[in-house]
């Protein structure tokens, strides 16, 4: 099935938000974007660069926009879906029909196409690594072996990170001890856990 047969199929199934979603293409279809289908939803692009999106839920159907964290959003209609993960996107949900104003939204969109062709972009911004929590049976081991604590100090936070996460990982008591035990050589030697599987 081609793009332009999914898109058919996908304005044409039986939805309650058939008719919301309809009146939603026939304004995204005023602009300047073209139109086409990613993920399963009908995505609006301009120069092959996403803008914005349309999709139906259970409960509700709305746009989405890309790179909406730039957008003005004067009516105050824009939420992060996923605060905390998402970072550029913004939606914008309806409820019924009765919600689409078609000056104020073809105003956003053509607000979005416009940020499109200045290229405006968020530079996604990089969590800090969490704080390592070496368990207690690994902490005294490190302790006890002034040779070992060196090695495992000069190890990058992530192989230090995999080895507390292997001991921890392990639910009987046994199974860390016997884990321990493998592991002691391989940081005494400056090794990391993951190390065979890894290129270069």
């Amino acid at each position: 099935m081609g793009n332009l047969e999914k898109l058919e199929a996908y304005f044409e199934e039986a939805h309650h938000f058939k008719e919301g979603i309809l009146a939603l293409r026939h304004l995204a279809l005023k602009t300047s974007v073209t139109e086409t289908v990613k993920w399963g939803s009908p995505v609006y692009t301009v120069d092959g660069k996403n803008v914005f999106w349309i999709a139906r839920f259970k409960n509700h159907f709305g746009l989405g926009f890309f790179n909406g964290v730039f957008l003005k959003d004067p009516k105050k209609v824009l939420v992060n879906v996923q605060e905390g993960k998402t970072q550029a996107m913004r939606h914008w949900k309806f409820n019924s029909i009765e919600d689409i104003d078609e000056p104020v939204i073809v105003a956003y969109i053509n607000e979005a196409i416009d940020n499109e062709i200045r290229g405006m972009r968020l530079t996604p911004y990089k969590k800090k690594n969490p704080s390592l929590n070496i368990p207690s049976l690994l902490k005294e081991a490190l302790e006890e072996n002034p040779k070992m604590k060196k090695a495992f100090t000069s190890l990058s936070p992530y192989k230090q990170r995999d080895y507390a996460e292997y001991i921890s990982s392990a639910k009987q008591e046994k199974t860390k001890i016997s884990r321990l035990e493998k592991i002691m050589p391989m940081i005494t030697q400056g090794k990391g856990l993951n190390d065979k599987y890894r290129k270069g």
